[in-house]
């Protein structure tokens, strides 16, 4: 079979199996998962290259972690310093230990090995679980927060594991010229990325955007996302280290909203590579002679993590904040196939149990995709309370009760100006970057980015406001803006500006009831004016 067989054959399977599931309000990755399995069991496809693949396939990852790290500016990450480096670093820790001691004691696995697969096990998954926030709002939930912190701790992570884990395939290697290096490697790395960043990437996307070319502006985005990862990878660390540092780079210019809804569709497009790959890597025949034992080893993982994560959050919190927490991230992640692998590859696995330890991570990943959009109404089950009281609240910065202003134009400006004299909290979005500029001038809250776009829509938490006005001439663009608001929530208060009456019954269908027509309010505005002038010579 060829590669374009191959790659029609599983779009084919997988759109299918997603229709399907979505029907019942099941996770897309558990249809690219049956996917891989599917094509493994029914074709025979020793042509293709599976290293390629998974190559390929690393790269879902890798736009992952640049989005992600687009929402971890140097402040950010300094305010979460709690949730990532405290709760993960004690998470990941305690976690790796617990399962490193029941692996050796329990399972007679030798020291090296154990300790390889107790890191493994401590890993959860990045992609399922912020894919499955960012759609549902909960990423702005404090227990959101509090598992992004630990999940961003458990990435970084991944580079000192797999150094561990070369370490033990080399015992005659020196530890601290390994460490050494490895030290020195990412300063470089981290000064290269931290000064390309600091002093040519906001001039560089401006050049960019000036050209008004769509596909110039992706083109660039892809151009810094790669040169990162192949930089990263360069200096001996993950493509996904990189990129996530090149995320966190950009997220301090004006662009970070717009890059980020722009790489949404090639993120996801990877992450479904990523995962038909890991479908590929289940042996059916392994799966049904260990059945029992990988279903009670899924269990028992499931349940054991769950606890850890559960007691490690309860110091710091309270006990249905910690369930949802432990809930959420109690699976085993994507990383972990990385460290299986070199171990495997390193001989601190053997085949059959490598297989048996796949086709655990696997069923804990559809386990998770099923279960994670529950994890709200599950903990009220035990704790019926809507909201408790923190000692320390995380203050969030999501925005509430506010307006969203569509356009930063004349008339956007002038809206603008309006709602602060009102003192309404507002936000406005402008894809023009000179009246992007000219807002900051000001002290205007505006950001870069396509209204039309429901992830920059949702960046600026329009569920919340109170009402979206819409100041853009362009008939086709308002459309796009008005279905995209009806998508996220079909309440959401619009006020259209228009300056015909055929507008209105083109967004008859959007059920829009607030039009401001340009035209009829200029005329009654000179009317009225001509009323006071006659007014006036009259006395």
């Amino acid at each position: 079979m060829n590669i374009l067989t191959l790659i029609v054959l599983a779009i084919f399977i997988s759109l299918i199996l997603s229709l399907v599931l979505k029907r019942v309000q099941i996770s897309p990755i558990v249809a690219y998962i049956l996917t891989g399995a599917i094509i493994t069991l029914g074709l025979d496809f020793v042509q293709i290259d599976k290293h390629i693949l998974a190559e390929i396939a690393e790269f879902g990852i890798v736009f992952l972690m640049f989005t992600i790290g687009l929402e971890f500016s140097l402040p950010h990450l300094k305010s979460m310093k709690k949730e990532v480096f405290i709760y993960g670093g004690l998470q990941v820790i305690i976690s790796a230990a617990f399962f490193s001691f029941v692996s050796h004691y329990f399972f007679a696995i030798e020291t090296k090995p154990a300790i390889a697969l107790g890191a493994a096990l401590s890993l959860s998954s990045t992609a399922i679980v912020l894919k499955t926030l960012n759609e549902s709002g909960d990423i702005h939930r404090p227990y959101g927060r509090y598992s992004l912190g630990i999940l961003l701790f458990q990435d970084l992570a991944v580079i000192p594991i797999l150094l561990m884990i070369s370490i033990f395939a080399n015992p005659t290697a020196s530890i601290g010229s390994l460490l050494l290096n490895t030290l020195y490697s990412g300063v470089v790395v981290l000064i290269i990325l931290f000064v390309l960043g600091k002093y040519t990437l906001t001039k560089f996307f401006s050049y960019v955007v000036e050209s008004k070319t769509q596909e110039l502006f992706i083109s660039a985005v892809l151009l810094v996302v790669l040169s990162s990862a192949l930089l990263a990878h360069a200096f001996g660390f993950s493509y996904s280290l990189g990129a996530f540092f090149a995320g966190m780079l950009i997220a301090e210019t004006k662009y970070k909203h717009q890059i980020e809804a722009d790489l949404v569709p090639f993120r996801d497009l990877l992450l479904g590579v990523f995962f038909i790959s890991v479908g590929m890597q289940i042996h059916i025949d392994v799966v049904m002679e260990n059945f029992f034992t990988i279903a009670s080893l899924t269990i028992g993982i499931l349940l054991a993590k769950a606890i850890m994560i559960f007691l490690i959050i309860l110091l710091f919190s309270f006990a249905k904040r910690a369930l949802k927490t432990a809930l959420a991230l109690a699976q085993v992640g994507e990383f972990s196939f990385a460290v299986l692998a070199l171990a495997y590859t390193n001989n601190l696995l053997d085949a059959e149990l490598h297989q048996i330890l796949i086709s655990v991570v696997v069923v804990s990943l559809i386990f998770t995709s099923l279960a994670i959009r529950y994890v709200r109404p599950f903990s009220n089950l035990f704790f019926p309370k809507k909201s408790e009281i923190m000692e320390n609240p995380i203050i969030s910065a999501e925005l509430d009760h506010h307006v969203v202003v569509c356009g930063f134009s004349l008339l956007g400006q002038k809206v603008v100006k309006q709602l602060k004299r009102k003192d309404i909290p507002y936000v406005a979005i402008e894809h023009d970057q000179n009246h992007v500029k000219t807002g900051h001038q000001n002290g205007d809250m505006v950001i870069f980015g396509n209204a039309a776009s429901k992830l920059v829509l949702n960046s600026v938490h329009v569920k919340n406001a109170i009402a979206v006005i819409i100041a853009i001439d362009n008939d086709e663009k308002v459309r796009l803006i008005c279905e995209s608001i009806r998508a996220i929530d079909e309440n959401i208060p619009i006020i259209v500006k228009i300056s015909h009456q055929t507008q209105i019954e083109d967004l008859d269908d959007l059920r829009i009831k607030d039009f401001v027509n340009e035209n009829i309010s200029v005329a009654k505005l000179l009317v009225s004016r001509a009323i006071k002038c006659d007014l006036a010579a009259k006395q």
